[in-house]
C-alpha cells in the first residue's frame, strides 16, 4: 500500500521551504517565542507536518500556555510522533519529531493542563501548516474532521 503523506525530497525540501522552515524541521532549529504564525491562531482545524501535510496536531488539543509557540496537550495520534531525550543546551529535555518523516518538531514538557494528562507539546510553528475546518474537505482532510470539536 501506498503511503498518503510522503516527506519532500530533499531537492523539494530546498525550493518549497524557508530558510526558518528548513533549519527548524532539518536542522533542529528553535523559531523566536511569540514572532510566530501560530502561537495566536485559535480557529477550528488541524496542524499538519510542512514536510509532508500529514496530520499531526487537532485545534480542540491546542491551548495558550504563554511560552510564546504552539501548544498542545496531545497529538492527533501518537504514533505520529517519535520523541527522544535532547541534552542541548545544557538542558534535558525530550524532544518531538515527526515519525514518518524526522523532521523535527519541538518539545513536549510535563507542565501542561493537569485535566488532559498534563503535557505540553511546545511546537515550532515553523515546522506546521495549518488546515482551517471549512478548508479541509476540499484538501483531502475529511477523515481528520473527527479530530476537531
Amino acid at each position: 500500500m501506498e503511503q498518503k503523506f510522503k516527506k519532500m525530497t530533499q531537492a523539494e525540501l530546498e525550493e518549497n521551504l524557508d530558510e526558518l522552515q528548513y533549519n527548524v524541521t532539518q536542522n533542529g532549529a528553535t523559531e523566536p517565542a511569540f514572532r510566530n504564525k501560530y502561537d495566536h491562531e485559535f480557529r477550528k482545524g488541524i496542524y499538519v507536518d510542512i514536510t509532508s501535510g500529514e496530520p499531526l496536531f487537532a485545534s480542540s488539543d491546542k491551548f495558550d500556555s504563554g511560552c510564546g509557540w504552539p501548544a498542545f496537550t496531545k497529538p492527533i495520534e501518537k504514533e505520529l510522533i517519535a520523541e527522544k531525550m535532547d541534552n542541548s543546551y545544557g538542558m534535558r529535555r525530550i524532544e518531538v519529531r515527526a515519525k514518518n518523516t524526522d523532521s523535527h518538531l519541538g518539545h513536549v514538557f510535563t507542565d501542561g493542563p493537569q485535566s488532559t494528562g498534563g503535557l505540553r507539546y511546545c511546537i515550532n510553528s515553523a515546522s506546521l501548516n495549518f488546515i482551517a475546518l471549512e478548508d479541509m474537505d476540499s484538501l483531502g482532510y475529511s477523515e481528520y474532521k473527527k479530530y476537531v470539536k
